[in-house]
């Protein structure tokens, strides 16, 4: 089987309105993947940043991935990974290739905590180091929702946050905001594509 090695980290995130962040993530792959290793979801510390806007995590990504096939659950796609060097880029990754779910929270000073920006990409399909900036978005919800969100904190979530990276069909139907970017690390290694036709 092909293998794919994800070694990097979640290095922080920028442009949140809030400051005491923290991110929930987790990897989707198509059904042909098998997780051989690693952790495929995990969650940073609380970062509160005092002199700027960035939150850093630096929280280590290592799993380790087999697969069958490229192809996967078709559907999936439709977000974008922006690499510093092509701005807006799409991610050339087959349907199946492995997808980061990232969710920003912030917690307040009472330990409250509330989702700031959903965000997803690919793991680039090409070997090498990669870092990426991961555009993230929130609900926007009506008037209503906004103001109490202002006034009381909150605000409108996703009831199913990994139906948005999978499935997409009713995805169209949000009315979202730009919510901020996590920032991210990744190496990756691929080990016996050349044995199964795929050139890297």
């Amino acid at each position: 089987m092909a293998e794919v090695h994800v070694i990097g980290q979640i290095v922080g995130a920028s442009g949140f309105p809030q400051r005491r962040l923290f991110c929930k993530w987790g990897l989707h792959a198509g059904g042909a993947w098998k997780l051989l290793s690693g952790l495929g979801s995990g969650q940073t510390q609380v970062d509160d940043p005092q002199a700027d806007d960035v939150a850093y995590w630096c929280h280590p990504l290592d799993v380790h991935f087999a697969t069958k096939g490229l192809q996967g659950t078709v559907g999936g796609g439709g977000g974008v990974c922006v690499s510093p060097q092509v701005p807006d880029t799409p991610s050339p990754s087959p349907p199946g290739w492995p997808k980061l779910h990232l969710q920003v929270w912030h917690q307040d000073g009472l330990g409250r905590s509330e989702v700031l920006g959903y965000g997803f990409c690919h793991v680039p399909a090409t070997p090498g180091c990669h870092a990426l900036a991961c555009v993230t978005w929130r609900p926007r919800g009506t008037w209503r929702e906004r103001l109490s969100q202002r006034l009381v904190g909150g605000g409108p979530q996703l009831r199913a946050p990994e139906a948005a990276v999978t499935g997409g069909a009713d995805r169209f139907r949000l009315r979202t905001e730009t919510a901020g970017t996590v920032h991210l690390q990744l190496g990756v290694l691929l080990r016996h594509f050349g044995r199964y036709g795929v050139e890297c």
